[in-house]
């Protein structure tokens, strides 16, 4: 399957099922996960510095043109939306696991 966001990292599909089981999860998947989170996190800021400069770019007559400024800064914007989706999803992860009687 393509990526179809590029700048992120294409998802796993080859991943087992059993290794998700409770109590598999191990200090490498939990270094991997947060590594994930950091990388994507890094990717959309290099995204917002690049719609920065191209509309800088732009704004001083550089050759930058407005259709490249624009496009950058919805893919921008658009990471960030992600980000800002993936974050509401993982409090809410939390919480509900917090909420759990054991």
């Amino acid at each position: 399957m393509p990526n179809p966001i590029p700048g992120l990292p294409a998802p796993k599909l080859g991943a087992s099922i059993a290794s998700a089981a409770p109590g598999a999860v191990s200090g490498g998947a939990q270094g991997d996960f947060l590594q994930a989170l950091k990388g994507a996190m890094d990717q959309v800021e290099q995204l917002h510095q690049d719609a920065q400069s191209k509309v800088a770019g732009m704004l001083d007559g550089s050759g930058e043109d407005v259709h490249s400024a624009m496009i950058a800064v919805e893919k921008a914007g658009l990471a960030f939306e992600m980000m800002v989706q993936v974050r509401n999803r993982i409090v809410q992860a939390y919480q509900t696991i917090s909420q759990m009687n054991f």
